[in-house]
């Protein structure tokens, strides 16, 4: 038996390769719009969107701001015009074409797909989430997908976790868990919302003292074995 019902996944980093995929949407953005995609330039995009949701998952900013703000930050960096927000509504556009799965993530979720209801939960856009979801084969096992956008709350705040647990008939959080790259998202939301958690670690980053997950895998065959003992 699973030691858990459902196993709440984190999209971008944890299931679904972010990095990849934002790189090539990256690429394709800038090509779009006449501007040379150059290593440095997209590199420095990464460390600017970074910054940015690191800010949102704080509460400091909000999401529509957000998403034309990276692309306006990068054009004054580098000294270029052009239209922040077509930028970012071609990036979107691209970023739905990319539903790329990490390796073992497939195999991850079926073998957890016949014990265990499996989700996604992401703070994620829904044009970009839903586009990578369609057309990724890990849809086959995860049938439930909540996106912070849709949902009107985000990850970390207990009304998202809420929300999930009501659509998904959850009585007790206990019998739920976490799965997430980030700290300050998923191991939080746990915290927040009364649940265990995995902390995603596959780059050994020390542990912090807050938030505190209830596990750290390494890799995905310790996720396994976590949840299903």
């Amino acid at each position: 038996m699973a030691r858990y019902q459902y196993v709440l996944f984190d999209a971008d980093n944890t299931l679904f390769d972010f990095d990849r995929s934002e790189w090539e949407a990256l690429g394709l953005t800038l090509e779009a719009h006449g501007i040379d995609p150059t290593r440095e330039r997209k590199l420095r995009y990464q460390a600017i969107n970074a910054e940015l949701w690191a800010a949102f998952n704080r509460g400091e900013l909000e999401q529509p701001f957000l998403v034309v703000e990276r692309f306006a930050v990068f054009l004054r960096e580098f000294g270029l015009s052009g239209d922040p927000a077509a930028m970012n509504a071609d990036y979107l556009n691209f970023l739905a074409q990319q539903g790329c799965p990490l390796p073992g993530a497939e195999a991850l979720c079926a073998a957890l797909a016949p014990h265990c209801t499996l989700a996604l939960v992401t703070n994620g856009l829904s044009v970009a989430q839903r586009g990578r979801y369609d057309r990724s084969p890990l849809r086959t096992y995860l049938p439930h997908l909540f996106i912070s956008q849709e949902l009107g709350c985000r990850k970390p705040q207990k009304e998202f976790f809420d929300r999930v647990f009501e659509a998904l008939a959850i009585s007790d959080p206990r019998q739920a868990v976490v799965v997430g790259d980030s700290l300050s998202a998923d191991i939080q939301g746990a915290v927040n919302a009364g649940m265990d958690s995995i902390w995603y670690n596959p780059k050994g980053a020390s542990l912090p003292a807050a938030p505190r997950p209830t596990y750290v895998a390494p890799d995905f065959d310790a996720v396994r074995r976590i949840i299903l003992g």
